[in-house]
């Protein structure tokens, strides 16, 4: 008995061995299969033209954003061959720090009233694919309030209501000087004030139980554009600078990550943060190498938004 009992015993242990091996490399398979369709790095960065808008003195806005192919990689392409407009001046106020994924009204250039029916074209080249994006003004690229919020998530595709109509922009300043300099290692403080009008409200309380997470986690979307939480935020970046700036405490993302828990607004699980009576908000940049910065702030209420930039150079 003692032998045949052995023998079983072995023989289960060879069948869990089998099928560990066969369910793993299964598992493996599937995680390979994934990953291939999933780009952390090496990819390119494809530039959009969103639209334009007019401004009171005649001119007007061309607005641009883009689509970093990356989930993880932040390419930088310097103002140049690599990163240029035409005609005209190729410094146009664009990006050289790319952050993942979808960003889009990342920055407007104003060209003149007479600009007619040319087209301002941003070149980028990055990991070696150059891609453009042609900006015009015909009529049907035309952008408002309603547009933007309907674009970035915050209203369903071609809907409005009474409450986004009313919305006004967030307004974000920076007290002290545009210019700072500061040293690798050393934090600089970025102490911000965010106001807004409170619209459009929050979509949802600012706690998560167990069956509220449950149920959103399970249900089936309700929009065929991307979705996003409404509800103010503030977000700093890196918006021109090579080296690595980390800001403390951790913000929300102004990139569309659509992945639960990413502490991003397109996030399903994402919660507004709360902000302060005065609604100052202490942050602070350390930054890993020398070099010049342009720091990028952004009030965000969920429907629109307002930028701030301030410049760091960096010594040893």
């Amino acid at each position: 008995m003692i032998v045949k009992f052995a023998e079983i015993s072995s023989k289960a242990r060879s069948l869990a061995l089998l099928l560990a091996i066969v369910f793993g490399s299964s598992i493996l398979l599937s995680i390979t299969s994934l990953s291939a369709q999933t780009y952390q790095f090496s990819q390119h960065v494809e530039p959009a033209f969103e639209g334009w808008r007019p401004n009171p003195d005649g001119t007007f806005n061309m607005m641009f954003g883009y689509m970093n192919e990356n989930w993880e990689e932040e390419p930088f392409a310097d103002i140049g061959e690599t990163n240029f407009f035409s005609p005209g001046e190729a410094d146009r106020g664009q990006p050289t720090h790319f952050l993942p994924r979808r960003n889009r009204f990342t920055f407007e250039v104003t060209v003149p009233s007479d600009w007619g029916d040319r087209e301002l074209v941003w070149t980028l080249n990055i990991n070696g694919v150059e891609r453009k994006a042609y900006g015009t003004l015909r009529q049907d690229y035309l952008v408002d309030n309603m547009v933007i919020a309907s674009e970035t998530g915050s209203l369903g595709a071609g809907t409005s209501s009474p409450e986004s109509r009313s919305n006004i922009p967030p307004v974000v300043t920076v007290p002290g000087d545009n210019v700072r300099v500061a040293r690798v290692g050393q934090p600089v403080d970025l102490t911000t004030h965010i106001w807004d009008d409170g619209l459009p409200e929050p979509r949802r309380d600012s706690t998560n139980t167990a069956e509220e997470l449950e149920r959103r986690m399970m249900r089936r979307p309700t929009q065929v554009t991307v979705g996003k939480v409404n509800g103010l935020f503030l977000s700093w970046n890196v918006y021109r600078g090579e080296g690595k700036v980390t800001f403390d405490p951790p913000l929300p993302k102004p990139w569309e990550d659509t992945r639960s828990s990413a502490n991003s607004p397109w996030g399903d699980l994402w919660l507004p943060p709360e902000i302060p009576e005065d609604g100052i908000i202490n942050v602070t940049a350390t930054f890993s190498e020398p070099g010049s910065y342009v720091l990028w702030g952004r009030a965000d209420d969920g429907g629109l938004y307002h930028d701030a930039y301030i410049t760091v150079h960096v010594e040893e």
